[in-house]
């Protein structure tokens, strides 16, 4: 049969599809039922499917909760052994759901699927992926059921992908069985210029670049996990995402988009989850910023933007971000250097957020981080901390001012719906 997918236009071959839904789309029954209906839907129009699943609504978070109740820091590795539950029991309940519906389904562990992880408990990273008992369940005739967001090390153990990691399975397992399109099905229509709790005049994308959709991901945009669309760039997947609750059309991810006169900017992203540190009075010779941020990589935690000050009295000063949930680790690996790397003094702040423009354009229209830095002033707030690269330009500002700011720079940069109305027409990348 012939199938009209979005921009790839005509096809007679497209028949396998990775699904992937996320915990808010099964989070009970009858929004279960309501996914296998889609999951029919699809395989009634001549496809075979593969479906990845997250733990249904909030049972990760239950179950994390449940864990500290009994002890306060629980064991990494046991906590992947309980956290992994939460998927198996959404695959098993859904392919029960599909065999209530008359359909042969069959459902896997990350681990059955064949995933293979490095040997570290929370964020592993897939090291391989072995489909062989995908491939024989398709062949059967079943809508195969994979949990997401875990796997297995080659000695046994049994790991997770840290949150959001069931995107990543999903784009994962489509590149390996060779999908012809992998679908993200969640509770949005697709990939927004910003949030649209925060804006509500944000428009929907039609299409957004690899590059775009990496950086925004990264920067703290929740609709897709960065590693998934590492996995999606690479190995040039199809990526849609759209959601579970309605029909509309999603945003495609892609390799290139070409840009309509005058956007510049695709989308703005801002991340909470931000601390600044600050080490004082640091001698300035050779290594110093190595041997820091060194201890601190060994040590697993994450730096972002580094900004070094100037030097007196043969001394600087300087500060890096770090998540929240970094913020303490970091002050304690700091702490634990001091004998070696002596400083005057070691400061932390919270109540942060990094703000985020993104967009291809930037690369070929010089004055967009000016423009930023104007609008972010004329709303009488300070930057504390600015980052760049070809396609962003990421400014940390106190939180208080977060809302105030991104519906300024919305505005700005053309990314309202009514200005797009007043120009005749959607500014959005096709």
């Amino acid at each position: 049969m012939l199938h009209i997918d979005y921009e790839w236009g005509v096809n007679e071959a497209v028949s396998l599809y990775v699904m992937k839904f996320g915990g808010s789309s099964v989070g009970d029954i009858e929004r279960m039922k309501r996914v296998a209906g889609r999951i029919v839907e699809k395989q009634d129009e001549g496809h075979q499917c593969v479906v990845v699943l997250s733990a249904m609504g909030d049972t990760t978070d239950d179950l994390i909760d449940q864990a500290k109740i009994l002890n306060e820091n629980p064991s990494v590795r046991e906590m992947d052994m309980l956290l992994s539950t939460g998927e198996q029991i959404s695959v098993s309940l859904m392919s029960m759901t599909l065999h209530s519906l008359g359909r042969k389904a069959k459902s896997f562990t990350g681990w059955q699927a064949g995933f293979r992880t490095e040997a570290v408990h929370g964020k592993a990273r897939i090291t391989d992926i072995l489909p062989e008992r995908v491939h024989k369940a398709l062949d059967e005739g079943n809508i195969v059921i994979v949990a997401g967001f875990q796997g297995m090390t080659d000695d046994g153990e049994i790991t997770t992908l840290g949150r959001g990691g069931s995107d990543t399975t999903a784009v994962a397992l489509a590149a390996a069985i060779e999908a012809d399109v992998c679908e993200i099905y969640t509770d949005v229509d697709g990939i927004y210029s910003t949030d649209p709790r925060v804006v509500k005049c944000a428009r929907k994308l039609s299409e957004i670049s690899y590059d775009e959709m990496l950086e925004l991901a990264n920067l703290g945009a929740a609709v897709l996990h960065p590693r998934a669309v590492e996995y999606a760039k690479h190995n040039q997947v199809k990526l849609v995402v759209r959601s579970s609750f309605n029909y509309n059309e999603g945003t495609v991810v892609k390799e290139e988009t070409s840009m309509e006169q005058g956007v510049v900017v695709s989308g703005i992203a801002f991340d909470k989850n931000v601390a600044r540190i600050s080490i004082l009075g640091v001698a300035d010779t050779p290594g110093v910023l190595a041997q820091v941020f060194g201890e601190l990589a060994r040590e697993g935690i994450d730096v972002d933007i580094i900004v070094q000050s100037g030097v007196q009295n043969g001394e600087a000063d300087f500060s890096f971000t770090v998540s929240l949930e970094d913020r303490e680790a970091a002050l304690t690996v700091i702490g634990q250097i001091r004998s070696k790397l002596p400083y005057r003094d070691v400061t932390s702040e919270d109540q942060l957020v990094k703000v985020s423009i993104v967009g291809a354009g930037m690369v070929s229209h010089p004055g967009v981080a000016a423009q930023m830095f104007d609008v972010i002033s004329s709303q009488g707030v300070s930057i504390k901390m600015v980052s760049t690269s070809e396609i962003k330009v990421s400014c940390v500002i106190e939180g208080t001012n977060l809302e105030g700011v991104v519906q300024a720079l919305h505005t700005a940069y053309g990314l309202d719906t009514d200005q797009q109305a007043a120009v005749g027409g959607p500014q959005v990348r096709r």
